[in-house]
């Protein structure tokens, strides 16, 4: 009987695998697919015109939390402030902070405290008070103090209730975007009223060149976490989330850099403040909203790198921020239980949550035990070698092919990096993640579901980050990180 389960359950492991093969084929020919329709890869020079003479060319406002980031807050603020847009705000929400963030934006950029009806249409810890500044270089800048809500969700919350126009991007204060970030995003929702949120491409900063807060020179890390983390990221946007908003499908707009309808978001009831992967269960409840009311909707991802972000350096980071992802996911399953295989929820409960559920919640479990399974038949000796081999290697070849998919994309529409040779560096990734980088994230993720299943408490913990400048802060117990790239 004990031969006969394992026996099913390698055939399981088999035709899960074939499976998520082929779904990954169908997910590059989709991204082939809206790249080719993409007019957002590269903006011409007429739109870009049009949009910064026009009047009726819509305000955005760009809502970043700090918390303790002392070290690096004036560059990444002069960072934010240097896009090239003619209307938008910068609103900074200090969450808190038990450093001197506050005090460094107070006398850089000539801070007051300023008299502001702020009105709680979401519900956040209590606001204390709001600065601008007297200097008219810095008139789009807005601070807004509060006490320390525990999560990113919550600060934004906060943002959302000051700032002033009808979109907003959610990013994080140690972003830094590209100089047209707003220009490109903001397309998509001017060509057509059912676009609720635009996603732009999200690339690794660790290794890259950058001063004052803007981008000098792009490179590839050269150290494993982040050079993983930067061939996984480039698998996310292109063929991941461009694949999916092909077919308006999308399972989440980065929790990173994403740009939002704030009328929908508003009315969804705001960003869930107690959730670990609020970009995908923001995302959730705005297509929700929309389906309960018979509002169309569309959700966007353009090809166009619009932010970099650092992340996780060191493996003892990752672990931090892969188990609390894995613990966010399951929460935002069991939290929208209602959506999945509900034909009411279009794409979202038919195709989207079905997928994530079978192919990416269950695919570390499956693994972790199709392992043990194949380690227990291997010590009997009732494996076929041949046969083995043969798989290995055509999943083998199937991992390394998809890579090359990826990075062919990339590259064709301007590339990440200006340095072919730099592509090295991804290839050689690609060729090792199999071995030593998907393996911990799978085991990463199962202590993620099991922290959730033991009702253990999540916590932000502490995590380390070297900076744009080198140097080495630390975000302690109660801080945030980037969202998740599903």
């Amino acid at each position: 009987m004990k031969d006969i389960i394992f026996y099913f359950y390698g055939y399981v492991v088999f035709f899960y695998s074939l499976g998520l093969m082929v779904s990954y084929v169908i997910l590059m020919w989709l991204a082939e697919l809206g790249i080719l329709r993409s007019k957002h890869s590269h903006l011409s020079v007429y739109p870009k015109y049009i949009m910064d003479n026009s009047p009726y060319t819509p305000g955005v406002s760009i809502i970043a939390p700090a918390y303790n980031e002392e070290k690096t807050i004036v560059n990444n603020v002069n960072s934010l402030l240097a896009q090239e847009y003619p209307i938008f705000e910068v609103v900074i929400v200090n969450d808190g902070s038990r450093d001197k963030t506050l005090e460094l934006l107070i006398e850089h950029f000539s801070l007051v405290e300023v008299p502001f009806a702020y009105v709680e249409y979401i519900h956040t810890k209590p606001y204390r008070r709001l600065f601008k500044s007297t200097r008219t270089e810095y008139k789009r800048l807005i601070v807004v103090d509060k006490e320390n809500g525990g999560t990113k969700a919550d600060a934004v919350n906060a943002g959302l209730n000051a700032s002033s126009y009808p979109y907003f991007i959610n990013t994080d204060v140690d972003c830094i975007l590209s100089k047209d970030a707003i220009s490109r995003c903001i397309m998509p929702f001017l060509e057509s009223e059912d676009v609720i949120a635009v996603s732009g491409v999200m690339a690794a900063s660790n290794g890259c060149r950058i001063e004052k807060g803007q981008m000098v020179e792009l490179r590839p890390p050269h150290t494993p976490c982040p050079l993983f983390q930067t061939l996984e990221y480039m698998r996310s946007f292109f063929i991941g989330k461009m694949g999916w908003s092909t077919i308006n499908a999308m399972p989440n707009v980065s929790g990173g850099y994403g740009m939002f309808d704030k009328n929908v978001v508003m009315a969804a009831g705001g960003y869930s403040g107690d959730s670990f992967a609020e970009d995908m269960d923001m995302l959730i409840r705005m297509v929700g909203y929309c389906c309960d009311f018979g509002r169309k909707y569309r959700v966007v991802q353009i090809p166009a790198n619009c932010c970099w972000t650092e992340v996780p350096p060191t493996l003892k980071v990752l672990y931090r921020q892969r188990v609390r992802w894995g613990h966010g996911l399951i929460q935002t399953f069991v939290r929208h239980r209602r959506f999945l295989f509900n034909w009411k929820y279009r794409q979202l409960g038919m195709v989207t949550l079905p997928y994530v559920l079978i192919f990416e919640c269950l695919a570390p479990v499956i693994e972790f035990f199709g392992l043990l399974t194949f380690l227990y038949q291997a010590l009997t000796g009732v494996v076929n070698w041949k046969t083995a081999v043969v798989i290995f290697f055509g999943l083998y070849a199937f991992c390394i092919s998809l890579s090359l998919v990826v990075l062919f994309y990339d590259y064709s529409l301007g590339g990440s990096f200006r340095k072919v040779k730099s592509y090295l560096w991804i290839i050689g990734a690609a060729i090792l993640e199999p071995f030593l980088y998907h393996p911990l994230i799978v085991v990463f993720s199962i202590k993620g579901y099991c922290n959730f299943l033991l009702n253990k408490k999540a916590v932000w913990g502490e995590m380390s980050r070297k900076g744009f400048a080198g140097s080495k802060k630390k975000e302690k117990s109660g801080e945030r990180e980037k969202g998740g790239e599903s």
